[in-house]
């Protein structure tokens, strides 16, 4: 009896330290990665397809002076206090101490300087001791929030790797192919509870979730219109707030009073529901601004409803339309059906839209992913990648966001059609994940469990 007891127990001590190791965080283990970006290069200044991925790799090696929080928010990173002059033309960051780059030597204002002068080239910022001033010919309210831009990361350039703070180092680099990163051990943030992150890139959404189904990647990136199916397979999916605008965009940035009204009428004619359920697989929210509600509160505000009575008004005050060409990117299947989708709804209107895959269209379907959670740091980003007019960042408050980005908005020069979420698929040994609504990996928190390491 007293043998069976002591079996007992054992076997009660065993599971409870399982169930302990499977919810509490433990040191070893590599995570694997698969991506769809193909990266020559691991400098974030470097123009980037696809910000949110490009920012989730950037933070693994590298740090920026500040960060923000899910509602955009200004928070301590590398720099520990800041404050502004001149109505926020002149702006001094002190520095944390005893931070250290991935080759030993510690971060100094001459470095942070010569970073921040190599990713924007227009300022001017120079070394003041354990401080670095930055001068700008406008106010730049919103610095700090634009200073926690990847583009803005401190890093030490060199004819080899560059060296980073973040909480990993870089340990195997194969340009567009792979990557392995090592554990910083001191990481003036406490070292990451993985040993180690495997990246593999240029990898499809296909072949990614064959990755996990087989239990060789941790971490995937899910499509927006695949991530109900794989959800209801039973798969751990993490969603994000909507983070990536599609829109329509024309090249005539100055278009005449009919011109505007034949865009009146095609964004009119858009059945944006219809979309959604049929090739969104029901993701997203169908959108009539350039930044989603849950950024600034106000999305709603522009009409995305499909008003067919009201489109053809439109269309009917013009004696004769152009044929538009509207390009879409001919390696992503989802942009041509839905590009052709919207030749339909057009057509309904007596419009004539036709979808081709060369570059130089009267309009472009296009893709565009947020940078920021911050308003109208993301609104000058989208303004800046779709070429569309900057808002005035001495604005304050969101009625002046508003107004700007109507402004944007007046002459149809862009049409929004939908915010995406982000989507990721994570294998069941992965631990401690806390969803944003950035899209931002937590990777230096994570662990593996027990059965995994």
């Amino acid at each position: 009896m007293k043998h069976f007891a002591f079996q007992l127990a054992a076997v009660s001590s065993l599971f409870t330290a399982l169930a302990f190791a499977a919810t509490h965080p433990q040191y070893g283990g590599t995570v694997h990665i698969v991506m769809r970006i193909a990266p020559v290069s691991l400098d974030p200044a470097t123009s980037q397809p696809d910000p949110v991925a490009a920012d989730n790799l950037a933070r693994l090696l590298f740090e920026t002076l500040v960060t923000v929080d899910e509602a955009g928010n200004p928070k301590p990173a590398l720099a520990v206090a800041w404050q502004s002059a001149r109505d926020g033309r002149h702006w001094n960051l002190a520095l944390r101490e005893g931070v250290k780059f991935e080759d030993g030597t510690p971060l100094t204002s001459d470095v942070v300087a010569a970073s921040l002068r190599f990713a924007n080239p227009g300022w001017t910022v120079f070394a003041q001791g354990n401080s670095v001033e930055i001068d700008l010919e406008d106010p730049e309210t919103e610095l700090p929030a634009e200073l926690a831009l990847p583009r803005n990361s401190i890093l030490k350039r060199s004819d080899f790797l560059p060296k980073g703070t973040g909480p990993f180092h870089i340990s195997q680099w194969e340009p567009g192919k792979k990557l392995l990163l090592i554990a910083a051990e001191d990481y003036w943030g406490g070292r990451p509870f993985l040993n180690s992150v495997e990246i593999e890139f240029n990898r499809g959404y296909r072949d990614q979730l064959a990755a996990l189904q087989m239990g060789r990647a941790d971490l995937v990136e899910i499509a927006p219109e695949q991530a109900q199916r794989v959800e209801t397979g039973g798969r751990r999916i993490l969603e994000s707030a909507p983070l990536e605008l599609l829109a329509l965009v024309f090249s005539n940035d100055n278009p005449s009073t009919k011109e505007i009204k034949l865009r009146d009428a095609l964004a009119l004619s858009i059945d944006r529901s219809a979309i959604k359920a049929a090739l969104l697989g029901g993701q997203g929210d169908p959108a009539g601004g350039i930044l989603p509600n849950w950024i600034t509160g106000y999305e709603f505000l522009f009409p995305s409803d499909i008003n067919v009575a009201k489109a053809l008004e439109e269309r009917g005050e013009v004696n004769q339309a152009p044929a538009w060409t509207l390009s879409y990117d001919s390696s992503d299947p989802l942009i041509q059906l839905i590009a052709e989708r919207i030749a339909l709804n057009a057509r309904d209107v007596g419009l004539r839209v036709t979808p081709v895959s060369a570059p130089n269209g009267d309009l472009r379907l296009v893709r565009v992913r947020l940078e920021s959670p911050n308003p109208l740091v993301a609104l000058k980003q989208v303004a800046t990648r779709l070429g569309l007019p900057q808002p005035k960042s001495s604005d304050h408050g969101m009625p002046a966001l508003y107004q700007s980005e109507s402004t944007v908005l007046q002459n149809r020069r862009v049409i929004p059609l939908f915010h995406v979420p982000v989507n990721y698929g994570l294998g069941s040994s992965l631990k401690g994940w806390r969803n944003r609504r950035d899209a931002r990996w937590p990777l230096a928190d994570l662990w593996l469990s027990a059965e995994k390491n």
